[in-house]
C-alpha cells in the first residue's frame, strides 16, 4: 500500500527539523508501546470509540496497554501527530503485534471473523 506523502525535496530545508519534531514525543511514546506490548489502544476521554474497543478486549480476557491523549477539548495537535504518522484518520488506534489493525469496528471485525484470536495466540516455539 501506498499513500500521498509530501516529497521531502518538496519541504523547504528551513522548517524540516520542525516538521519532523513536531510531537515526536507522543509518536515516540506510542511506538515505545508498541515495541513493548502485543495489544496496544490509543484513545481520547469523551470518545466512546476507544471504550467501546477496550470493552471488546476485556471480553477477550487479553492484556493490552492504553495511552490516552486529551479528550475533544484539548490535545488535538498532539493527536493529530499521531494520525499523520500513522495515517489512520480517527481514534481509537488498535495496534496488534506491532500492526495497527483499525478503529473499534475493524478490531470487531477481527473478533467475529476468528482472526483475532489467530493474531493473538501464543507463538509456539517462540
Amino acid at each position: 500500500m501506498s499513500r500521498p506523502v509530501l516529497e521531502e525535496s518538496r519541504i523547504h530545508p528551513a522548517i524540516r527539523a520542525k516538521i519532523s519534531g513536531n510531537h515526536a514525543d507522543i509518536v515516540q511514546e506510542v511506538q515505545a508501546a508498541v515495541a513493548a506490548n502485543k495489544i496496544v489502544v490509543v484513545g481520547m476521554a469523551m470518545n466512546p470509540f476507544p471504550r467501546k474497543a477496550r470493552g471488546l478486549l476485556d471480553r477477550q480476557g487479553v492484556q493490552y496497554a492504553y495511552l490516552e491523549y486529551g479528550s475533544y477539548l484539548s490535545q488535538w495537535r498532539r493527536r493529530t501527530a499521531l494520525k499523520m504518522w500513522s495515517g489512520w484518520p480517527t481514534l481509537p488506534m488498535v495496534f496488534i503485534n506491532g500492526t495497527l489493525i483499525g478503529g473499534a469496528q475493524d478490531l470487531q471485525r477481527l473478533i467475529d471473523s476468528g482472526e483475532f484470536t489467530a493474531l493473538t495466540a501464543p507463538k509456539i516455539g517462540g
